[in-house]
């Protein structure tokens, strides 16, 4: 197991391997289908997110009393992210499944990875020891958070131009 501390750095996401099992702990970002459309207006417009972005992780999922758990990152909202953040210097992107080839190729153009968590809601919130909304509370679990976490285990799913999901 790797373990990573958050900010990342360019060094760390430049070691890591598809397959590669690691442990993320630090502050990281929570956002899914409703504010990430809204955090790239707001970059696309040159305004403040409210948070650096640079060295962040994203995790794709809602935060509720029943947990985090991670969400379809395929779901256009959400892949159609990915590469404006990784330009905007988020480093790694939590989710699951596949991503098409060419999230996985702007992933490696702006030196950034993603990493498939298991959906395991009751191990994430032992994990997970605060939360706090950052932007949009009126979007209630769909706001953009930003939660503390100790040995968030995930996998590695993409990196340098290759997937874990091709054949």
């Amino acid at each position: 197991m790797i373990e990573i501390t958050t900010p990342i750095s360019e060094e760390t996401v430049e070691s890591l391997q598809v397959g590669d099992t690691i442990l993320i702990s630090g502050s990281i970002l929570c956002g899914r289908d409703a504010v990430l459309p809204r955090v790239l207006k707001l970059l696309e417009a040159g305004e403040a997110v409210g948070v650096d972005l640079r060295g962040q992780v994203i995790f794709h999922t809602a935060v509720s009393c029943a947990g985090v758990g991670p969400t379809s990152s395929n779901k256009l909202e959400i892949e159609s992210s990915i590469g404006p953040l990784s330009a905007a210097g988020v480093r790694l992107h939590l989710g699951k499944g596949a991503l098409r080839p060419e999230t996985v190729a702007a992933l490696d153009r702006y030196r950034s990875v993603y990493a498939v968590i298991p959906p395991v809601t009751a191990l994430l919130n032992a994990k997970t020891s605060e939360i706090e909304c950052v932007a949009f509370p009126e979007l209630g679990m769909e706001a953009l958070y930003r939660i503390t976490v100790d040995r968030y285990p995930a996998i590695i799913g993409a990196a340098r131009g290759r997937s874990i999901y091709e054949k």
